[in-house]
């Protein structure tokens, strides 16, 4: 189609009454009603542009990205100038943690349409999320000198000046959001996400009045209550913070559905899988990269502190926690995927099971390819520390079977209930139950365990409370199995001014303490859940 004829098909889908009633149902979220509506109109008329682009989106609400993608690629190879699908498109590779992607549309969106707040807030997110800091914090500027009652573009500039240490200006920002919306509950988390705001008695009302607001979405309930744990907390009044974190979990918990058995089904199949016999056999498989560095195990385990060491080494670069390995690891399952691999976990152990050592090597190389773009120096060497790794540590195995491997642990109870006072942005299902925890804590022990019998010496494993409390030689340990020398400026860490994603971004920016140890002491009444799901792993602990 030409521009103007491409222009007119859409102008004219727009008037058509079956149409207007599909996206009539699509506003109101009767995705039932919608849907036989746009399929009649594209049964009819399968090159309506409109109808493909509504589809999509149809596709996208019930989580089917792949095929809202393929629907959006469709209309835009139809009409190639229709901006609201290149920019929908977009959207729906940012959600697929495709951000170069994702920017490459964000720019052919803006350069077509110019001034589009909407595409410039997007471009700015998925600009923070490959490391373009500085370019995001300035589309963030103009964007809230444009929009300065927009709450949660203030939010978002404040997320953006946490990450890279600018925290008084973050605090501002986040105040800033407070003023023109007092009950977001997601600025009252981030303030208390960092770790060092202690909340005024004031703060305090404004939440519980924030709590009591008619019509609160459960968002900002429950991100209000791990809030106000924290402001409870922080007076010692742990019976009310522990009502509060309770009170967030539930509702967190009740939203995601969270299954322990999948989890369990998962390690269970890679430790059947992944027998001596079946590494041996693919010994030489894989692509011989040695520069991904990869930091596992759960989160909140101080793989931050890790991570802040190692990229303080002249060798080592910093990145984040990258999702490329999950998400390449579930695309090869859905090629395989069947009702029985599905019930057992890992589809992708039977997708790797049946490649040629070719393949392996492929992977690898796809990986390095994908995260070059997070890589700013020209260090030899790069951490990913997406903790969840651990789950795919059979996948990594296979295709980088050279990089390396840390284990970060710390003692179950601190490990856990650190995790049931964090609410997470996304991901982490597990962590919003107390037995749910400990189900999954116990499961990637038993998968570590597995590893350490089949692959020794493969794993390094980083004892937290270890760590703190001999720091120069548990670091001169972890380097030497990285294979580069010791340096000072790992011991000086919270000196580097690297921008850091994470939860744990204001306490790495400190010297070794020992502030979080031992924090569940005063909440051990509650937690016989997560006691009795850990078994005796916590008992034992760290002579796992």
């Amino acid at each position: 189609m030409t521009v103007d004829t491409a222009r007119q098909s859409i102008d004219a889908a727009l008037r058509n009454p079956q149409l207007i009633e599909a996206a009539l149902a699509l506003s109101e979220d009767r995705l039932h009603d919608a849907e036989p509506l746009l399929r009649g109109r594209l049964r009819d008329v399968p090159t309506d542009v409109a109808a493909i682009r509504m589809m999509a989106e149809l596709a996208a609400r019930i989580g089917r990205l792949k095929d809202s993608e393929a629907l959006l690629r469709r209309a835009l190879e139809l009409a190639p100038s229709f901006g609201a699908a290149r920019a929908n498109l977009a959207t729906i590779l940012y959600k697929q943690n495709r951000f170069p992607e994702a920017l490459e549309q964000l720019d052919a969106v803006l350069a077509e349409e110019g001034d589009n707040p909407a595409q410039q807030n997007l471009k700015a997110a998925a600009l923070g999320r490959i490391g373009g800091y500085a370019e995001a914090i300035g589309l963030y500027k103009d964007l809230i000198a444009r929009f300065p009652d927009h709450a949660k573009l203030w939010m978002s500039y404040g997320h953006m000046l946490k990450t890279v240490g600018e925290q008084d200006s973050s605090i501002a920002a986040y105040r800033r959001a407070l003023e023109v919306e007092p009950t977001l509950g997601e600025v009252w988390w981030s303030l208390a996400n960092l770790k060092t705001v202690r909340f005024s008695d004031a703060d305090l009302a404004a939440m519980q009045a924030a709590l009591s607001s008619d019509g609160l979405s459960d968002e900002d309930r429950f991100h209000l209550h791990f809030a106000m744990g924290k402001a409870s907390e922080d007076r010692a009044a742990h019976e009310d913070a522990f009502a509060h974190y309770a009170a967030g979990n539930a509702l967190r918990s009740a939203e995601l559905h969270y299954d322990p058995q999948t989890t369990t089904a998962q390690v269970d199949h890679v430790i059947r899988t992944m027998t001596p016999e079946f590494l041996g056999l693919r010994e030489g498989a894989g692509n011989d990269a040695a520069d991904p560095i990869f930091i596992i195990g759960m989160p909140r385990a101080g793989s931050t502190l890790i991570e802040q060491i190692l990229s303080s080494h002249s060798q080592i670069e910093g990145t984040m926690e990258l999702p490329d390995i999950p998400a390449m690891a579930m695309r090869e399952a859905r090629a395989v995927e069947t009702d029985k691999t599905k019930e057992e976990g890992a589809a992708w152990l039977s997708a790797v099971a049946e490649m040629e050592p070719e393949r392996l090597a492929a992977l690898g190389a796809e990986y390095v390819e994908r995260t070059r773009i997070q890589r700013k120096t020209a260090k030899p060497f790069f951490i990913d520390k997406l903790p969840n790794n651990w789950a795919y540590l059979g996948f990594i195995r296979l295709i980088l079977p050279r990089a390396k491997i840390i284990d970060a642990r710390r003692h179950p109870l601190d490990c856990c209930f650190s995790n049931f006072r964090q609410h997470f942005a996304k991901g982490q299902a597990f962590s919003y139950d107390l037995a749910h925890m400990g189900r999954y804590y116990s499961d990637y022990v038993r998968a570590m365990a597995h590893f350490d019998a089949v692959l020794p010496g493969y794993v390094h494993r980083v004892i937290h409370e270890q760590l703190l409390e001999n720091p120069e030689g548990e670091i001169r340990r972890l380097l030497a199995f990285l294979g580069v020398p010791f340096e000072e400026d790992c011991l000086n860490f919270h000196a580097n001014t690297r921008a850091v994603r994470t939860a744990s971004s204001e306490q790495v920016r400190r010297p070794i303490n020992r502030d979080g140890v031992d924090q569940w002491k005063p909440y051990e009444h509650h937690l016989d859940p997560l006691k009795a799901a850990l078994g005796s792993t916590w008992i034992r602990y760290p002579t796992l």
